[in-house]
């Protein structure tokens, strides 16, 4: 039984391992999402964070400012989707048989 516990305790340490590795990787990789045909541009790193956001001069309309508040909050959640899918592919090889364990969040 000892040698169970040993076991899964190295395998338990080489995911952590594994996982930290992973999210290392993800925040250095960016996603790219755009919305209003292009004149909002937002980019997002794999630690779910937003790095940029461009706004192109023809989006910017005084008479209009909650057109340019919904196109750019269209950008950004598109923004985030996108880096959240990026996460779920890679930590999700990285997760490996922890999924069937039944925690939450896994």
């Amino acid at each position: 039984m000892a040698m169970d516990f040993e076991k899964l305790m190295a395998q338990a340490q080489q995911m952590q391992e594994q996982m930290a590795k992973a999210q290392e990787e993800l925040a250095g990789e960016t996603v790219e999402a755009s919305a209003g045909g292009g004149t909002v541009k937002v980019k997002a790193t794999g630690a779910l964070e937003i790095t940029e956001i461009t706004i192109a001069r023809e989006a910017i309309d005084p008479n209009e400012p909650e057109l340019l508040a919904d196109t750019v909050l269209a950008a950004v959640n598109e923004a985030l989707r996108s880096a959240q899918q990026l996460v779920e592919a890679k930590l999700g090889g990285a997760m490996g048989g922890m999924q069937g364990l039944g925690l939450p969040g896994l």
